[in-house]
């Protein structure tokens, strides 16, 4: 692996090329056999197989070196801001102007984080160029740690030890007993308060936390409890996160809309997700396998159209969240409806756009984020049911 790694730093190499190439080829082979035989008896190997080539692929995270004085004036070019009006989400053409980093909010004892952060190019790979809006230190705190969750692990890793050094350095320490908590089948803290000269909380999930009446219905299968945390969760995280969109169809099905700014759009959304609930809850108590495989598709969809702009990327805190109901329709469901006899094919779809558009219907683009060209997020499974085909379908860069 460190070879590997030395390989793929070398500049100006040719070699170097063709590694990254291979290594892309086969990152997008893998998950796309992943998804077609998710029953293969390697499939948890090769998880870490596609994280490990995934890791490798990702530029060196470094710390930005001190600033220096004769530096200080210095203007960087900001690259053009996306608008997310339309069917594609495009950045707009105008060229761009020389202009000065966002300032730090005054007054803030995390502004230097906040520096940092908003000028990280890796940062705004993933997440786009809008600058950190918080006013307070511990909203501040806890928008760079939401904003990580969207990230891949290792670059999330990166950033909040560096914000914990930051915090410790104007007074502040990690504080794990202040912490909301949002209802799940396992305990997580997923980050950490803060105490001292700055007082923030943090996010966990946790066993302890009921779940809200309309989710409560006696004894329900393990399966079912998951999704109705799994929805809590959606429910929840909408009212504390502003750069949340969905891309449902059944709400509406030409644009990738935010929740935060449209208030009827969030309605409807939290309406759609919660009725899809309620009736994979009833096709469970029916017992008929194939409406439940159904159901549980169309809830998978439902919590997959939340998305942000960019979307997460696939092995961040959210990315996998969101793989825990599609985990048990790949897994579970089709072995359950293939006893029964019924021949149950399930793709999840991802990799290069043009080899999975046949296998979808009213796609969306987007030129902001991952690669022209390929899949950004599978929004809805492809299935084939007893012959009968039922489309995915997909966010893609253009």
């Amino acid at each position: 692996m460190e070879h590997l790694r030395q390989l793929l730093a070398v500049e100006n190499s040719e070699l170097a090329r063709l590694l990254k190439f291979s290594l892309c080829g086969l990152e997008v082979s893998l998950k796309q056999a992943q998804a077609e035989f998710p029953q293969d008896p390697g499939v948890e190997i090769c998880n870490q197989v596609v994280q490990d080539i995934h890791s490798l692929l990702q530029p060196p995270l470094q710390p930005p070196p001190p600033s220096k004085e004769t530096n200080q004036n210095q203007k960087p070019v900001l690259p053009p801001k996306p608008d997310n009006s339309g069917k594609d989400v495009v950045p707009t053409t105008s060229p761009p102007s020389i202009s000065t980093h966002p300032t730090p909010t005054s007054g803030l004892k995390l502004n230097r984080l906040q520096s940092d952060f908003n000028s990280d190019p890796e940062i705004t790979k993933y997440l786009g160029d809008s600058p950190l809006q918080s006013q307070t230190d511990a909203d501040l705190w806890n928008e760079i740690q939401r904003q990580l969750l969207r990230v891949p692990e290792t670059m999330a890793q990166f950033w909040r030890q560096k914000a914990l050094n930051y915090a410790k350095q104007v007074g502040a320490e990690e504080d794990t007993s202040n912490l909301v908590q949002l209802p799940f089948i396992e305990d997580e803290d997923i980050y950490p308060g803060l105490t001292g000269s700055i007082q923030a909380t943090g996010l966990s999930l946790s066993t302890k936390v009921p779940l809200e009446p309309e989710f409560y219905q006696g004894n329900t299968s393990e399966d079912l409890r998951l999704l109705a945390c799994l929805v809590s969760i959606c429910q929840r995280l909408i009212d504390i996160e502003p750069n949340l969109h969905h891309a449902l169809k059944t709400v509406d099905r030409f644009d990738v809309i935010s929740l935060h700014a449209n208030a009827e759009q969030r309605s409807k959304y939290i309406e759609a997700l919660m009725d899809r609930f309620q009736r994979t809850r009833k096709a469970e108590e029916n017992g008929d396998i194939l409406l439940v495989l159904r159901a549980w598709i169309d809830i998978d969809e439902a919590i997959n159209s939340l998305v942000f702009v960019p979307p997460a990327e696939r092995y961040s805190w959210w990315g996998n969240l969101k793989q825990k109901s599609r985990r048990i329709i790949l897994r579970e469901m089709k072995q359950k409806a293939n006893e029964e006899r019924h021949d149950v094919r399930i793709r999840q779809l991802s990799g290069l756009y043009a080899d999975v558009h046949s296998l979808s219907k009213d796609d969306l683009s987007m030129k902001v984020g991952g690669i022209p060209g390929e899949v950004l997020a599978c929004l809805r499974l492809y299935a084939r049911i007893d012959q009968e085909e039922f489309p995915g379908r997909v966010l893609y860069r253009l």
